[in-house]
């Protein structure tokens, strides 16, 4: 079955590279740690996960509406939409 309403959080996941794979920009800026990666699917940013002290890919999604990430741990593909706080 398909429809023909996207999900406005789907309609913004575009195929992007992360801009960096040295970890989360902010960490590697400020010179703090983080634990685990995720990859802002609308503009490629690289974030810390919400485990981490400094949770940037939060703080990115709520200074950008950008709504979903990607799990960047090798052998993960997971997508949370931060929106309706569900996987995609």
């Amino acid at each position: 079955m398909t429809s023909t309403h996207m999900d406005p959080d789907v309609v913004a996941i575009n195929p992007v590279s992360p801009r960096t794979h040295k970890g989360c920009q902010e960490c590697l800026r400020l010179g703090t740690q983080w634990v685990h990666l995720r990859l802002c699917l609308t503009c490629g940013y690289v974030g810390c996960c919400d485990s981490s002290p400094m949770q940037h890919a939060n703080a990115h999604f709520l200074s950008t509406d950008h709504p979903v990430v990607q799990s960047m741990e090798s052998g993960e593909t997971w997508r949370w939409c931060y929106v309706h706080e569900n996987y995609v």
